[in-house]
């Protein structure tokens, strides 16, 4: 599972797992990140995804503020030991980013990911690794199986849906590269982290995705989220 530079060397692996939800499509007051999926909160199944996968990761976990006593309160309650640092999320995603760069080492490779996918694929993770370090940034996606309209006005036309993917995370780039792209001004086009090292030219490469790697949003995703955990 080691990635490796165009010398040889091992390039040490980070990951910055955003959590800032606080629940609102949920219907519920705990955010999403804290429900429990198969017994756990969805938060811990996530960083132990990614430590299973390599128990050197530099694990950053981004929270809001005024969340970090309740995780506290429920890491001992599950008795969860792993390893991370910790950094308080922002305004927006991309604030809350860079304050988790701000942690990070300079070197290296540094992925992103939503604290509510727990069901990324080790196969994906290693993908997004090792594809990162050879193309400096990559992003895992899936197709687009149903049928997409675009909508303008009252008028809707149906488009080619092999011209369309759905993006997922882990996100993962060169350390240089990502932080560079968070030194820039903040624009609301910046939807992900892809977009925002797009902004200063960099191309980024597309690799397979897992379609269990859902983001868990609202009450159905849940239902969802327990099945999967059970299969």
């Amino acid at each position: 599972m080691s990635e490796h530079n165009k010398s040889g060397v091992k390039m040490k692996k980070q990951l910055i797992v955003v959590a800032g939800g606080r629940g609102l499509r949920m219907g519920g007051e705990i955010p999403k990140q804290f429900l429990p999926v198969n017994g756990k909160p969805v938060l811990m199944l996530t960083l132990e995804a990614f430590h299973r996968f390599d128990p050197e990761m530099i694990l950053i976990l981004v929270l809001p503020h005024e969340q970090q006593a309740y995780w506290s309160q429920l890491c001992c309650e599950y008795c969860f030991e792993l390893p991370y640092r910790l950094a308080d999320g922002g305004e927006t995603r991309f604030h809350s980013v860079k304050n988790g760069l701000l942690l990070a080492d300079d070197d290296g490779l540094i992925g992103v990911h939503d604290g509510v996918r727990p069901f990324v694929s080790q196969e994906v993770i290693a993908c997004c690794y090792d594809s990162a370090s050879k193309m400096k940034a990559v992003i895992p996606v899936i197709d687009v199986v149903e049928t997409v309209r675009r909508v303008d006005g009252e008028q809707s036309v149906t488009v080619d849906r092999n011209n369309y993917k759905l993006v997922q995370t882990p996100q993962v780039f060169i350390a240089e590269l990502l932080k560079q792209a968070y030194r820039q001004e903040y624009s609301p086009l910046f939807t992900d982290d892809a977009s925002v090292v797009e902004a200063l030219g960099e191309k980024v490469t597309l690799v397979p995705g897992n379609r269990e790697n859902i983001k868990i949003t609202t009450p159905f995703d849940m239902i969802i989220a327990n099945a999967l955990a059970n299969v």
